[in-house]
């Protein structure tokens, strides 16, 4: 694996981390406001997204490549809604979306087959993400802010 794959494999496990970090915050923001089914979908979140770092980090160090680690930036803490919560959540995950599209043109133009490999599995899965924020924004939409609605709503989130 040349060094250009490998700093952006880096890149992405670090982001990654990243991801799980400000999921934690939406997930903070949401306990505070006593949505616990929507706090609780949203640690899970965190959690599924060390686990995609911890894929990298298995494939870095698979490949023979070093793992590096670098500092993170503070996410956003407070939210006017959990519509606005779960829209950037939304867009946190396009994000990631285009930086997994990256990684493939990296490896592809790269011609490392392994990392294209490897990678399919993020492609696949970033549509499943993006897919699961949509149908949450609509639901949100949806409620208008009701209460009975966004119980509704936290109710099925936290059974996740």
């Amino acid at each position: 694996m040349n060094e250009k794959l490998l700093a952006a494999l880096n890149d992405q496990f670090n982001f990654e981390l990243l991801s799980g970090y400000y999921y934690l915050a939406m997930a903070a923001y949401c306990e505070s406001e006593n949505m616990r089914g929507m706090s609780h979908f949203l640690v899970e979140q965190a959690k599924e997204e060390y686990e995609h770092a911890m894929k990298f980090y298995g494939f870095i160090n698979d490949m023979d490549g070093r793992v590096t680690m670098k500092s993170m930036t503070e996410p956003k803490n407070d939210y006017g809604s959990f519509l606005e919560v779960f829209e950037a959540a939304l867009e946190h995950e396009k994000l990631v979306t285009s930086r997994i599209y990256n990684l493939v043109d990296i490896a592809t133009e790269e011609k490392c087959y392994p990392a294209i490999q490897f990678l399919q599995w993020f492609v696949e899965e970033q549509v499943e993400e993006e897919n699961n924020m949509k149908d949450i924004i609509f639901k949100l939409k949806g409620v208008q802010h009701q209460f009975h609605g966004l119980m509704m709503i936290d109710k099925e989130l936290g059974a996740r």
